[in-house]
């Protein structure tokens, strides 16, 4: 009997991030921020190349780390998210380099939503051509989380 060799492999990412949700009609309006964890599952076939430093892997866990770190983390870890249509409302003069230096105005409502399909297309240009994005969650607090792919969802 032959098994289907496809194997997911997930590695896990810690980031914190402010963001405020333009228009919401609730606490989150306000400028808030959170502990976020990222799981980005990738699904492809291990390698069988005898002597070759890869042999049995997708991709190895410290090359998917800086891979992700590069694409995503540096660019959320720390960063405050806010709606363009809300740049009328920074402080008149906030200094770009100092207090205000991480904060990135985004075109979409910076939900975790959002997030998530962003962290998504940034990854599907990131990854190797030998690995498919396969699931990536992003979870806001200890009960909340966005989810995307799995269900056959992938690299388009």
């Amino acid at each position: 009997m032959n098994v289907d060799r496809t194997v997911r492999v997930t590695k896990r990412f810690h980031f914190e991030m402010a963001h405020a949700l333009r228009c919401h009609d609730g606490l989150c309006a306000h400028i808030h921020g959170h502990s976020y964890v990222l799981d980005v599952t990738l699904a492809g076939m291990p390698l069988e190349e005898d002597g070759h430093p890869k042999n049995g892997m997708v991709i190895d866990f410290s090359e998917l780390k800086a891979l992700v770190n590069q694409a995503v983390v540096r660019d959320f870890d720390h960063w405050l998210l806010l709606h363009e249509g809300d740049r009328g409302q920074w402080a008149e003069g906030a200094d770009a380099s100092g207090l205000f230096g991480r904060t990135r105005f985004t075109p979409w409502q910076p939900s975790c939503e959002n997030v998530l399909l962003d962290i998504v297309e940034r990854l599907q240009r990131a990854l190797p051509d030998t690995a498919m994005l396969h699931a990536v969650r992003l979870q806001e607090t200890a009960t909340s989380w966005a989810e995307w792919g799995g269900g056959g969802a992938g690299r388009q």
